[in-house]
Order: C-alpha cells, then structure tokens, then sequence
C-alpha cells in the first residue's frame, strides 16, 4: 500500500514532463527575390556535381582530393565536429537516469583521548566494508534539459556546417588558385617570349649601329625594351614561386613545387549553375549554420527560464556495509534510502530574470545573424553572376584587341624594314601587344575565378559529396 502513493507521484511527474518552457523553434519568414537581377541563360543544372572536373584537368583533381584528405583546416574543423559531437553526448545523458556503483574497505583507529563516537558494532581500531549503488534522475518537468539538449545538437549541426562551408572554401581556393598559377606561367612565357625576341632585334640593331645604319636614339630604344622585359620576368616568377607555396599549404604539405597540367588557353569553362533566391537556404552551409545557431540561441530561452520553476529530483541508494567481510551479504548488512529532493527558487535579485534577458538578446542577435548572412548570400549571387557575364564580354573585346595589335605590329614592323616610319613606331606597337596579351591572360583567370565563386556563393550538394571525399573510406 505504501507505493501506492510513490508510484502515483511517479506517473504524474511523467505527465508534466512532456511540457517544456519556451518558444518552439520556427524559422523565420525571408524575403527571397523571385530571381536574379542578372538573367543567366546558359545555366545549367549542376550544383550537385563535381564541377571541378568541368574544367577537364586530372591534376586540379587530384589536387582537390588531396585537399580534402590533407588540408589542415579541414582537419580542425572535423576535430571540433567530434568536439561537439561528444558535448551534445554528454547533454543528451541528462535525460536518463544516472547510476553508479561504490567499494570500499578501511581500518580505522581514532584517539581516546578526544570525544569521537565508535561505531557500536566495532573496536578501536575497526575495519568497515561497504557495497553499494547509487541513482540520481532529474525529472524533466519544465523541459530545461530538453532545451539544453536542443541547442546542444543544434550546436553540434552548426559545427558540422560550418566544416561544410571551410570544405566549400578550400575547393573554391585551390581551384581559383591553381587557375592564378597557370595564369602567371602564361604571362611569364609571355615575358620571357618577349624579352628573347627583343634580344634578337637588339643583337640585330647593335650591328646596324655599328654599321652606321641607325642612330644611337634607335640603339637605346631597343635597350630600353629589353631591360623594360627583363625587368618583369622576375616579378612574375617571384609572384610562381609564391603562389606554388600558397597552394601547397592549401594542400597540407609544405611549401614546394607544384604539377602543371592544362595550360590556361586549354582549361574548359565550368557551366553556369543554376539555382533559384529561394534555394540558398538549403544549399549554403553558412546559411544553415546560422540557422542551426538560431534553433540553439531559441532553446536556450527555455533553458532560462526553467529555472523559475522547482527543480524535482529522485535518488536513491542500496547497499551493504559491514565490520566482517564474512557478514556483508547477509541481511543486517543492508542499507537503503529514496528520496525526492525539490529545489526553487525564493529570491534570487533579478539573476533568473536577468539570465532570461540575455538569453532573449542572444536568440535576437542570433536572428539579425541569420538574416545578415542570407542578404549577404543574395549580394554574393547576384554579384558573381554579374561578374561572369561582364568578364565574358570583357574577355571577347581584349582578343579583339590582341588580334589587332598583333596586325599592327606586323604593318609597323613591315613599314620599318622598307623605310616609311621610324622604330617609335615599331616600339609602341610592340608595347602593345604585350600589354594587351597580359591583360588577356589575367581576364582568362578571372572568368575562371568568376565562375567558381558563383559555384561557391550557390553552394550546393557538391559540398556534401566533397565531405564524403575528406577521408580515404569508400
């Protein structure tokens, strides 16, 4: 009869723990645009794809693979995942009841000359034995560990993003790198195609002036020519040697040479993703990131404000103790006690409210967060977009302009050897082509890069199949 009683308390408590404080998670409403502001007419379906291997180079793969298996941010960040895996482990136990179990054997001996009580049962000195197990079990009532156990895992999946958006970081980075190296290799053959060539027309130019042909003028334009080249073939090997260490690191090795593979005239153009306003929110890690952040910020209110309620507890513990080991599994040695302790709170100077307070601050901090980084998203978009677009267009009118200044230089040359204009002529017509074969270079590289940060800003299910890429299990 008397558990009756317990285990009617035990069922109610059970009733009550299925309500929790706090407001439920909702996401919030977003203001997406129904489209881009730059219309995209060749996109193409492919952001779940690895569109790394667009560009049709075996050794940017490998070069990415070897990222995500070897690069040390991608390490740290899958060491914190495993951090906040264990965390949000350790809050989700919280929710069941805690055993443990105890073992002790002592000889003790106290003074008789101070007024210490001996155990009846014992002499002076006296030796104790002791088995026995303990529970603890906090009653959810209110839903406080519910909601820590929430924002534990919503922590846990916003760390996980957030190895997701260094993932998407890292392929993006040694992609655009690489494109920059093969970008500065075309520009240093372009140099040192240069300065040889101006070599040869000084050899040639310092006989004629030996000769009595041309004027000393002539002679040191052309010197001027080529100290003007030689001058900026180092800078750009200085600018390879450096962007070889930038990669490596990108890479996880130290800094050394770096395999070439396709040059840049070779590399194929990646398609245009396609990607609606309202896809970002499931596609961009970030995104998500700062969403889990919010669903943790939001469940920490309910947290708080728990602790304005009685906190109901069950313990207990069973055991044995004896003087004789020979006597502690017999029934004397028994011991035994439950209890259900309760804890409020009476006055507390505004600490619970306060607490309440900053967690509500958080959550709406947590909130302007989210909204941030999707504007910031929606810019990112729209920008790359119409970077690509414009660089297309740039790009067509500086091969125009290459093809042009190549016949110009022809003419000038041809109109030299017969007489009709002087070597200024020759000198600027040459200036320009290698001005403008420069510049067409370096806007190759950026509709590279351009593209591959549209793929980054669009994020996509090719971020989920890089991560299954980081380590070597199939």
């Amino acid at each position: 009869m008397r558990s009756r009683p317990i285990c009617s308390i035990l069922i109610l408590l059970a009733l009550l723990s299925g309500c929790a404080v706090g407001p439920d998670y909702r996401r919030p409403s977003i203001d997406a645009p129904e489209s881009w502001r730059v219309e995209e007419t060749r996109a193409k379906d492919v952001a779940n794809t690895e569109w790394w291997g667009q560009f049709e180079d075996p050794v940017l793969n490998d070069m990415i693979l070897t990222a995500l298996r070897e690069n040390k941010d991608i390490q740290l960040a899958a060491a914190r995942v495993e951090e906040f895996m264990g965390r949000y482990q350790v809050s989700r136990s919280a929710l069941f009841p805690q055993a443990y179990g105890a073992a002790a054997a002592s000889r003790t001996q106290t003074s008789d000359r101070v007024n210490v009580l001996v155990p009846d049962y014992a002499d002076n000195p006296w030796t104790e034995y002791l088995l026995a197990g303990s529970a603890f079990w906090e009653i959810d009532l209110w839903g406080k560990v519910r909601r820590a156990n929430e924002a534990a895992r919503a922590t846990l999946l916003s760390t996980d993003e957030a190895r997701n958006t260094v993932i998407l970081t890292l392929v993006c980075g040694v992609a655009s790198a690489y494109v920059e190296l093969r970008n500065l290799d075309r520009q240093l053959e372009i140099a040192e195609s240069t300065l040889t060539s101006r070599e040869n027309t000084l050899k040639l130019f310092t006989k004629r002036y030996q000769r009595g042909v041309i004027s000393e003028l002539e002679l040191r334009q052309a010197q001027l020519e080529v100290e003007t080249a030689r001058a900026t073939v180092p800078a750009l090997r200085k600018a390879v040697f450096r962007q070889e260490s930038l990669i490596s690191v990108l890479l996880g090795h130290n800094p050394g040479a770096i395999a070439r593979g396709k040059a840049i005239d070779e590399l194929t153009l990646p398609a245009v993703p396609f990607g609606l306003p309202s896809d970002l929110l499931e596609r961009r890690p970030d995104i998500r990131q700062a969403e889990q952040d919010l669903v943790a910020a939001n469940a920490r209110i309910g947290v708080a404000r728990a602790a304005y309620f009685p906190s109901i507890s069950l313990t207990g513990t069973y055991g044995v103790r004896s003087a004789d080991l020979s006597d502690l599994f017999t029934g004397p040695a028994g011991m035994w006690s439950f209890g259900v302790p309760i804890t409020m709170p009476i006055f507390t100077a505004g600490a619970i409210s306060g607490e309440v307070k900053a967690a509500e601050a958080r959550q709406k901090q947590a909130l302007i967060r989210y909204q941030q980084v999707i504007q910031q998203a929606f810019r990112e978009v729209n920008d790359f977009l119409s970077d690509q677009s414009r660089t297309r267009e740039q790009l067509e009118a500086q091969k125009r302009q290459v093809e042009t200044a190549a016949a110009y230089e022809r003419l000038a040359r041809k109109r030299y050897d017969n007489g009709y204009v002087g070597y200024l002529e020759v000198l600027d017509a040459e200036r320009s082509v290698f001005i403008f074969q420069l510049a067409y270079s370096q806007t190759q590289a950026v509709l590279f890069q351009s593209l591959v940060n549209v793929y980054k800003s669009m994020g996509g299910g090719w971020v989920v199949h890089a991560q299954s890429m980081t380590t070597d299990e199939p």
